[in-house]
């Protein structure tokens, strides 16, 4: 079958690979419908990820047809449709009886690595290296769904893969990120990063009720697609202005409610920070560049709340702790447990609350996967997002 496989830093391609096969009593195939590209891939493509073999299967958002099922699964049957969760979860670990799928004790066999790495294990996911199980990702033709029973979300005919295509990663991101926020009647919420996570994470914190949404970006199209589909109130482009003096301004010089960090560890500035963060990485003092989480602890309101759901993946340095704790904020991060979200938001695209399909600009080929990673990369001809259809 053919597949979207990483090949070296920058170096995508899509190659012939060996078809899945049923190899669990829990597992199940599915025939890929939809697939997308997501920012964290390009984490991968860059290199900022360790642990990916040349050769390795990528992606970790995807949805299809089930086509083969294996004894072990009694709520699955050929021919169903379903989105699958870019975690890997084994529904029955302690992890998982607590809602925290995206932590499983069961789905990652490299745990291992992962405990050297952060200290304790973490769940499996798909296509996104062998720090997190090594498991085949959804950018193919087919792919083997392990604990398929768990890991599913059913899909009615008559909703268009697009509409729930991001439940299985983004759409659920964004809300949670939003949901850290405990926002209430009134608040002001500064998100940073206008891309897909950041757009959908204003969509639901409109939906929750925030009076005042703040996009903060550099690109133009996606400042305009934060005003005009997300429910961005204002707009800052971090190239034009100061983020502080313009967040201060918005607020009465107090700083919004809450703020959260939708860019994670490629952040971009205008400032010499960006610079030293970036010799800092060459010279292996620290894996990500943490722009975005400083100005959201710097300039969040004091007694404010910091949502992380950009992806970061080592250690940071200059981290603001000062700021932290000695103006009372919160800190909330995680890696999405999207089984928690996916039927709640599922019900919401169903009633017409929420339709997360505004933020795809570009519908490509399986085999067009890798100028789908370089238009997302290079933010090219306005791409927010880049949908492959096998």
């Amino acid at each position: 079958m053919r597949a979207v496989t990483l090949q070296g830093k920058n170096q995508m391609r899509v190659s012939d690979v060996p078809e899945p096969r049923i190899l669990d009593d829990r597992d199940a195939i599915v025939r890929v419908t939809s697939a997308a590209i997501c920012g964290s891939d390009l984490h991968l493509m860059q290199g900022y990820v360790p642990s990916m073999i040349p050769g390795d299967v990528v992606g970790h958002e995807f949805m299809g047809e089930v086509v083969d099922v294996a004894p072990g699964v009694s709520n699955l049957t050929v021919g169903d449709r379903i989105v699958v969760p870019f975690p890997i979860a084994c529904g029955g670990c302690w992890s998982c009886a607590h809602g925290l799928y995206s932590s499983c004790e069961n789905t990652n066999p490299n745990s291992w690595m992962a405990e050297k790495f952060f200290g304790h294990r973490t769940g499996g996911i798909f296509g996104y290296s062998h720090l997190t199980g090594g498991w085949a990702g959804g950018q193919a033709e087919y792919v083997r769904v392990p604990f398929a029973d768990v890991n599913q979300i059913k899909i009615s005919n008559g909703i268009a893969d697009e509409q729930v295509l991001f439940l299985g990663d983004i759409l659920p991101t964004g809300w949670m990120g939003a949901e850290f926020c405990d926002i209430q009647p009134g608040d002001t919420v500064a998100v940073w990063g206008a891309g897909p996570v950041g757009l959908l994470a204003m969509a639901s914190a409109r939906l929750m009720g925030a009076e005042r949404i703040i996009a903060i970006d550099r690109i133009d199209d996606r400042l305009a697609v934060a005003r005009q589909r997300a429910g961005a109130t204002d707009t800052i482009d971090y190239e034009e202005m100061d983020v502080s003096e313009a967040l201060r301004d918005l607020t009465a010089g107090r700083g919004p409610d809450s703020a959260i960090d939708a860019v994670g560890l490629e952040g971009h500035s205008a400032k010499l920070d960006y610079a030293i963060d970036k010799v800092k990485q060459a010279v292996k003092v620290q894996t990500d560049r943490p722009i975005a989480l400083r100005e959201a602890i710097r300039n969040v309101r004091n007694g404010g709340i910091v949502s992380v759901i950009g992806a970061y993946g080592g250690y940071i340095d200059m981290f603001p702790i000062g700021s932290l704790m000695n103006r009372g904020l919160t800190l909330r991060a995680s890696q999405t447990p999207v089984h928690k979200y996916a039927q709640p938001l599922l019900e919401k695209i169903q009633q017409g609350e929420l339709d997360p399909s505004f933020i795809v600009t570009h519908r490509l080929s399986l085999e067009d996967a890798p100028r789908g990673y370089d238009l997302f990369k290079d933010k090219q001809d306005g791409c927010v997002k880049v949908v492959l259809q096998p």
